[in-house]
C-alpha cells in the first residue's frame, strides 16, 4: 500500500515538472516571436543620400578641335553646383579664336565669353545613380574683336574677277548677349567622373559691331546666321567634388507596407501573413490558459 502511495506521487510529480517545462518553453517562443516581429516592423528600408557639392569639367570638342583644325583655337570650362534635388546653377567660361575664310572676303575673331544660367534634371535615379536627363536655360555674354583679313571687290563679270585686296583693318571693343535653351544628358562612367552632351538652340538679344562690316561669328555663339537664330552643342568630361549629403532627399524603394527582418532582407507577403497568423494564434492560446 505504501509503495503504490509512493509510485503515485513519483508519478504525479514528474507529469508535473513536464507541464511547467512546457509552459515555460511556449512563453519562451511567444516572446522571441514578439520581439523579432516588432524588430522587423521597427527596420527602415535603406536609403541612399543625395550628394551634393561641385562639378567641374572642360569641352572635349573645343580642345580636340583646336588639334585638327589649324583655323581654330579655343577653349571651355564648365560646371555645375547643385541647389535642390533637380535643380542646378551653370557656369561656362571660354575663348575662341578662329579664322574663316569664304569666297569673297577672309576675317578673323578673337575674345572670350561667359554663359550663367540653370539646368533642371527630368531623369528620376534610381539607388545611389547620380546620371542627367535634362532641359536648362543660359544667359551669354562676348566680348571680342574683328579682323577683315582681304576682301575682292564685286565684279560683274562672269569671266574675269578681281583680285583680292589686303586690308587688316581690327575692329575691337565688339560685344553680343543671347540666351539659349539647351537639352542634353549626363552619366557618371566611373567614380566622381561624369560624361555629358548637350543641343543648343541661341537666340541673339543684342550686339555691337562695326558700321562697315558685320559680325559673322561670335565666341560662345558661334556662326551667326541670317536673323538671330544660331546652333551648338558640347561634349565635356568633369570632376564631382562631393561636399556634403542630405537625407532629406534620400532616395528609398518606394515599396508600400514593406517589412524587414534582422539582416535587412524585405519579407515577401506570404511570409509576412504567416508571421501574422502565428502571432495572433499565439495570443489567442495564452488567453485560454488559466
Amino acid at each position: 500500500m505504501q509503495s503504490k502511495l509512493i509510485l503515485t506521487y513519483i508519478t504525479s510529480s514528474i507529469l508535473l515538472l513536464f507541464s511547467v517545462v512546457s509552459i515555460a518553453q511556449e512563453k519562451g517562443k511567444d516572446t522571441k516571436k514578439k520581439t523579432e516581429t516588432q524588430h522587423m516592423a521597427a527596420v527602415a528600408p535603406p536609403k541612399y543620400p543625395q550628394r551634393y557639392g561641385l562639378r567641374l569639367g572642360a569641352d572635349l570638342f573645343r580642345i580636340t578641335r583646336s588639334f585638327y583644325d589649324k583655323t581654330y583655337n579655343g577653349f571651355e570650362v564648365v560646371g555645375d553646383y547643385r541647389l535642390t534635388k533637380k535643380l542646378f546653377a551653370v557656369a561656362e567660361l571660354g575663348h575662341d579664336k578662329l579664322e574663316k575664310t569664304e569666297s569673297t572676303y577672309g576675317f578673323t575673331t578673337n575674345g572670350t565669353y561667359l554663359r550663367i544660367g540653370v539646368d533642371y534634371n527630368l531623369h528620376e535615379n534610381w539607388l545611389d545613380r547620380e546620371d542627367m536627363i535634362y532641359v536648362g536655360a543660359r544667359y551669354g555674354f562676348a566680348t571680342f574683336s574683328q579682323n577683315l583679313d582681304w576682301y575682292k571687290p564685286y565684279s560683274s563679270s562672269d569671266y574675269f574677277s578681281n583680285p583680292p585686296i589686303a586690308v587688316d583693318k581690327k575692329y575691337s571693343g565688339l560685344s553680343a548677349h543671347w540666351v539659349e535653351f539647351v537639352a542634353g544628358v549626363k552619366t557618371r562612367v566611373f567614380n566622381n567622373v561624369f560624361m555629358g552632351f548637350s543641343l543648343r538652340l541661341t537666340g541673339l538679344v543684342a550686339q555691337k559691331q562695326p558700321d562697315d562690316f558685320e559680325n559673322l561669328y561670335i565666341p560662345g555663339y558661334n556662326r551667326k546666321y541670317s536673323g538671330a537664330i544660331g546652333v551648338g552643342f558640347n561634349y565635356t568630361v568633369s570632376y564631382f567634388i562631393p561636399l556634403y549629403k542630405s537625407n532629406k532627399k534620400a532616395f528609398t524603394i518606394p515599396e508600400k507596407d514593406a517589412q524587414y527582418d534582422l539582416e535587412g532582407n524585405k519579407i515577401e507577403a506570404e511570409e509576412l501573413k504567416m508571421i501574422q497568423e502565428n502571432k495572433q494564434k499565439a495570443a489567442e492560446d495564452q488567453g485560454q490558459q488559466p
